[in-house]
């Protein structure tokens, strides 16, 4: 991944910056007049926009999953099925709304996957007792999530953003799919919609960790020749 190299500056904690990607987190350049309040002020108009806010709202849904999928029934399948598929296409909307209004952000970058993986791997584990995934596909594919979201907040915490790969974006494309159809679960007008989603779940798990390893890859790409800064 290319990386800028400007002037070092210095960041808000006052600590020098060696190396700062393009978009990267707020600095201060020597001898400038912006201030502290004017930072604050950027910073709440970054968080409260409205992709960020559909993003916060998935994650608001997750503990209705929760709920919904300790029911029983095909009633229970059809509406949280219906459900997930409108929270979903939120997934779609938050990313297109921030590229139309012109407010792609480090926050969005970060905020709109991890609501993805917390939605996701919620309804993964809620379908393990009702054996519909097994258990080690779920771990595998939230095992990657964690570690993908670890090495995220590394990479954040040293003003690096690296955005998602197109095999992750393919991967979170056949989860949503496998998962909707392993929700739905019982067959309907003559679709065996279990057996779908279990094919769709092991070509989300070839993804899932296809892209995890692009995406540790361009992790050390990232840091590859970084100089090393004081603790």
């Amino acid at each position: 991944m290319h990386r800028e190299r400007p002037s070092a500056c210095l960041c808000r904690h006052g600590r020098q910056a060696g190396s700062v990607l393009k978009g990267a987190s707020i600095c201060f350049l020597p001898g400038s007049t912006q201030t502290q309040k004017g930072v604050r002020d950027i910073s709440v108009q970054t968080i409260w926009n409205l992709p960020n806010i559909i993003s916060l709202i998935r994650v608001a849904f997750v503990p209705v999953f929760i709920l919904l999928l300790l029911g029983t029934g095909r009633a229970f399948s059809i509406i949280t099925a219906v459900l997930f598929a409108m929270v979903s296409l939120t997934d779609w909307l938050d990313g297109y709304l921030a590229r139309r209004m012109g407010v792609v952000t480090n926050l969005g970058k970060f905020l709109d996957p991890l609501a993805d993986k917390l939605l996701l791997t919620t309804i993964l584990v809620m379908l393990i007792p009702l054996g519909r995934v097994p258990a080690w596909i779920a771990a595998l594919i939230i095992g990657r999530e964690v570690a993908v979201t670890g090495l995220r907040a590394v990479a954040a915490s040293d003003g690096i953003v690296i955005s998602a790969s197109k095999a992750g974006k393919y991967k979170t494309a056949f989860q949503i799919a496998a998962i909707l159809a392993l929700v739905i679960h019982y067959p309907f007008w003559g679709i065996n919609f279990h057996t779908i989603g279990a094919l769709l779940l092991w070509v989300a798990l070839a993804l899932t960790i296809l892209s995890g390893v692009q995406y540790f890859i361009n992790f050390l790409k990232c840091f590859d020749g970084r100089p090393s800064s004081e603790n």
